[in-house]
């Protein structure tokens, strides 16, 4: 009787030390965070022999010859030569840091599709409130909802040191930036035959779990809300299109939406838009490929590959001043390569496999992921058949407005139809030019709202 009552007890006492243990890793990573070797987004401080530059992080908000408070700089690095080119003719050479979508595209357009890849730089920081969120959601932060919704504090992202592949995409869901947009759009839409469709919105959205001055849950209702008011093409001009996306979709599957329809003087509410629902006006890319990937990962089974130095868009601030012209910068195959600058850095490479009775367009997806800041650089998605089809790149720049990374540029090529889908261009918005962290509020974002700006 003993014997056995003494078995069950140590059984009891293994499953407890085993679930002690468990939590220690956990614990000892959330200690590591902006420690000598860890940034406090989880990354590596330490550079790398092949080009990987250290972590500085020296500047918060301001570099040496800032000028403007807001609106277009060309960044402490403009006046850097590149070291090197990657082109059709030496890509075997820089194969091991290359995507299988840039490699496509340096075979598909040998003469239009270049690298030139610059020093790599790692000197912009976060503010002290994302570090601190970061550390809370570091012991803090879970998967719920069969894998739909996550606990933690908004603001940063859930998971610094991420344990598997569904951990890793929600960071990438949730990176820090701007807690507000304002801004005049362009979007080009290139065809094979070099025509060019022009598309305008007056755009603006509003993420307040990134509001500097609160903290919010990852389990409030709203994620972000935004508006766009359609200027081009013609046939769309005046519809206004407002909503919202949730931040546990378990609640919500999708966006939520309300359409001001001009030629009937309404507000609609539309049908659900999410996944793989086509973007207007060309179709060129999918609902959830904006910022390279977002919404819910509940269509795919994630898999973390691991770290990886690769050569990706860095920096990329002069590709959006606006002294470069569309005429010289949207060119047939793809954008001009002399405006866009590439770097040697670490990134998270993650994978999506649609599971079996799921529906997407996309059976699989790879994204590569910045390190310093889980911003997705670089996506290339794969059609049914396995095959590649598109292949997507972000050119971030540093914002003195918001002291985050944010949005310039993003490129949309469908390897297929030898297209591409240019968007979120500024360059010739004047006064429509980037505005970030200026107050909004959720009622400039109601079906009210889209009646009066529509009209």
């Amino acid at each position: 009787m003993t014997g056995r009552h003494d078995g069950a007890t140590r059984a009891r006492f293994a499953l407890l030390l085993g679930s002690l243990l468990a939590l220690v890793p956990l614990r000892l990573s959330a200690a590591e965070l902006d420690s000598p070797a860890t940034t406090c987004m989880g990354a590596e401080r330490a550079g790398s022999d092949a080009g990987v530059a250290a972590y500085t992080g020296r500047y918060l908000g301001t570099w040496p010859g800032q000028t403007h408070p807001y609106g277009y700089e060309p960044g402490p690095y403009a006046a850097e030569a590149p070291l090197f080119e990657v082109n059709a003719g030496n890509q075997a050479q820089h194969a091991d840091a290359l995507t299988a979508g840039q490699k496509a595209l340096l075979r598909q357009y040998p003469a239009a599709f270049r690298m030139k890849v610059y020093p790599s730089h790692r000197d912009f920081r976060f503010a002290d409130w994302v570090c601190e969120a970061v550390k809370h959601n570091a012991t803090e932060a879970r998967v719920i909802n069969d894998g739909r919704g996550i606990a933690g504090v908004s603001g940063a992202i859930p998971f610094p040191f991420p344990k598997d592949g569904l951990q890793a995409i929600w960071n990438a869901i949730n990176p820090h930036r701007g807690w507000t947009e304002s801004v005049v759009t362009d979007i080009a839409d290139v065809y094979a035959d070099g025509a060019i469709a022009w598309g305008k919105q007056r755009f603006k959205t509003l993420d307040p779990g990134k509001d500097p001055t609160r903290r919010g849950s990852y389990q409030d209702t709203v994620g972000a809300y935004f508006m766009a008011h359609y200027l081009l093409p013609a046939r769309d001009r005046g519809l206004v299109a407002v909503g919202y996306q949730p931040n546990d979709f378990s609640r919500q599957s999708t966006q939520s939406t309300w359409l001001y329809q001009p030629w009937i003087r309404r507000v609609r509410q539309s049908a659900p838009v999410g996944f793989d629902y086509p973007v207007p006006p060309a179709g060129l890319r999918t609902v959830d490929e904006d910022y390279g990937y977002n919404g819910s990962p509940e269509r795919y089974e994630w898999k973390l590959v691991g770290r990886r130095e690769m050569l990706v868009p860095y920096h990329n601030f002069r590709v959006n001043d606006p002294a470069v012209r569309y005429a010289d910068l949207v060119k047939p195959s793809t954008l001009n390569p002399e405006y866009l600058r590439y770097e040697r850095h670490r990134v998270w490479v993650i994978e999506g496999r649609l599971k079996p009775g799921m529906r997407h367009i996309y059976s699989r997806r790879e994204f590569y992921v910045d390190e310093d800041s889980w911003l997705v650089l670089w996506a290339d998605n794969y059609d049914a058949r396995g095959s590649l089809w598109r292949t997507s790149f972000i050119t971030y720049f540093y914002s003195q407005e918001s002291s985050t990374f944010h949005r310039g540029v993003s490129v949309y090529h469908d390897l297929q139809q030898h297209a591409y889908e240019a968007t979120y261009l500024v360059n010739e918005a004047g006064e429509g030019w980037w505005r970030l962290n200026q107050p909004l509020t959720p009622e400039m974002f109601s079906a009210e709202a889209a009646a009066r700006a529509g009209r």
